[in-house]
């Protein structure tokens, strides 16, 4: 069964979610290591979303480079989350290349302290990577207990071999709403 998702942020602006059909939405919360960074749509999206009928789920932008940022980074999605009822899981998003660029050791440990941190606070939790970089720099263990979401865009079907729950095929689309 293939459905088919939208990944929203302030960067589609206002939404009008009376007008968008979708089998899922994945919300952007926000980015960074302080509360400040809190998407600014992601109140309107959750609520426009739910309003709807759309199951969702969360992403946080990570720019975390040692574990204790990433733990930093997963307090503050937490407080940004709390209190929210998720169908799809939330996710940790690491693409920036400075942390791309410290090898898989240290990417696998960063993203192994936000997994586990929000993952103890009770949430469903997954890993937002492109398919090269989740190939190359992330080890078997996270990418075994972990849902994975990859980011393969313009192909048939994505480079990445290991297990993934959603796929992003596009960085483009346009549906009624946005």
């Amino acid at each position: 069964m293939v459905l088919k998702g939208i990944d929203v942020s302030a960067a589609q602006k206002s939404i009008d979610w009376t007008k968008v059909t979708a089998d899922f939405a994945i919300i952007r919360a926000g980015y960074g290591r302080y509360a400040t960074q809190k998407d600014s749509e992601f109140e309107a999206n959750y609520s426009g979303a739910k309003k709807k009928r759309i199951p969702v789920g969360a992403y946080w932008y990570s720019y975390a480079v040692t574990p204790e940022e990433a733990q930093i980074e997963a307090d503050v999605f937490l407080s940004i989350i709390k209190g929210k009822q998720f169908e799809y899981p939330v996710f940790y998003d690491v693409e920036e290349s400075k942390q791309l660029e410290l090898g898989k050791e240290k990417v696998s440990e960063i993203i192994r302290a936000f997994l586990e941190r929000v993952e103890k606070a009770g949430y469903w939790v997954g890993l937002y990577m492109s398919a090269s970089p989740l190939t190359n720099l992330v080890n078997s263990d996270i990418k075994s207990r972990y849902t994975v979401w990859v980011a393969n865009v313009d192909v048939q079907k994505p480079a990445y071999s290991g297990a993934y729950g959603l796929w992003q095929y596009s960085w483009e689309g346009n549906i009624p709403g946005i």
